[in-house]
């Protein structure tokens, strides 16, 4: 009797700390958006002024990038520096090669306080299947 005892306050003591963990912040997930590179590609050439970020290395977006974005590598000791220069205020969209790089920036914008920020799905890579243009 006591085993079951002890095996129920375990699983509720469990099950509440799971509930717990994913109410502790439902407005960060929320306010990162994974979008498809259409929806970049509509962004870019739909409206006047975007703030799009290549979040890969120099040499990378040396190669190619997409158009009107600037480089501001997350690997860099400098990147929260850097991203200041941004509005905090108007949406931010990132990329990187394949997606990894980008959702770590897009955290790090979130908690710099980035209203809505936009992660490239599946980055430049996902970008050239689609035959999308680059520069």
């Amino acid at each position: 009797m006591k085993k079951i005892l002890l095996i129920i306050v375990c699983l509720s003591l469990f099950a509440f700390q799971s509930c717990n963990e994913s109410s502790k912040n439902p407005t960060q997930v929320s306010e990162i958006e994974l979008i498809s590179p259409q929806q970049v590609y509509e962004a870019i050439y739909g409206e006047d002024s975007v703030q799009i970020v290549d979040v890969r290395t120099s040499e990378e977006f040396s190669d190619s990038h997409l158009k009107g974005a600037q480089n501001i590598c997350v690997t860099n000791n400098d990147f929260k520096e850097k991203i200041k220069t941004l509005d905090k205020e108007k949406p931010v969209y990132l990329y990187c090669k394949m997606g990894g790089r980008s959702a770590r920036a897009a955290k790090i914008l979130k908690k710099m306080g980035f209203k809505k920020v936009y992660d490239m799905e599946g980055g430049i890579t996902s970008w050239k299947d689609k035959n999308l243009m680059v520069e």
